[in-house]
């Protein structure tokens, strides 16, 4: 006969219904707090991984500006001192104002000009460096090597100064303006009173 009805458990198996209970152990003071810090460790685990997950993945802020080129950033203005050299004295010196009006300090790497017949020395000596508010004064020492030579036309004189910065490495000309080209044409006819310096 083949019947269909509920499968009836086995030899040595119970149903959910009529399993055993398992005894349960005390609680004893010593397992309480070995559950309390095992359950505050895993908290805290679980927390600084939530932090550690934020964290890793918070979006990137925009980068900022970048720094000025240093030749935006620094001028250059004569600052008159003019020394008068007599007649065939080789030096004569005058004063310049570096001001840096913002971004990152800047280092003043090398001063020069274009003529083959003048050299110039700076003091201090470069490098060194302009900083944001704080101006540098730099005396700066002119070198006639040849009289012959001295340029006749003083009108646009400049000076060669190389700057460099956290973004680039520059080398920048700078035009004094009239009163120093005035006052460097006396100064060469001073010094080199037969070249004729228009």
């Amino acid at each position: 006969m083949n019947a269909i009805g509920p499968v009836e458990p086995g030899e040595d198996t119970y149903g959910h219904d009529s399993a055993p209970a398992r005894p349960r152990r005390p609680l004893t003071p010593r397992r309480a707090r070995h559950r309390r810090t095992a359950l505050a460790a895993a908290t805290a685990l679980g927390v600084g991984a939530a932090a550690l997950t934020l964290y890793l993945t918070r979006p990137e802020p925009p980068p900022g500006p970048p720094p000025p080129w240093p030749s935006q950033s620094v001028s250059v203005a004569y600052a008159k001192e003019m020394s008068h050299p007599r007649a065939g004295e080789r030096n004569f010196t005058f004063a310049v104002i570096l001001t840096q009006a913002s971004g990152p300090p800047t280092t003043v790497r090398r001063v020069a000009q274009p003529s083959a017949a003048l050299s110039v020395r700076a003091t201090p000596p470069t490098p060194f460096t302009v900083k944001t508010g704080k101006p540098r004064k730099l005396i700066i020492t002119m070198h006639i090597r040849e009289c012959g030579e001295v340029p006749r036309n003083a009108g646009l004189p400049f000076l060669e100064v190389t700057l460099r910065n956290v973004r680039a490495i520059e080398k920048q000309s700078y035009i004094l303006g009239p009163e120093y080209a005035n006052d460097l044409s006396g100064a060469l006819t001073a010094a080199c009173p037969r070249t004729r310096v228009s």
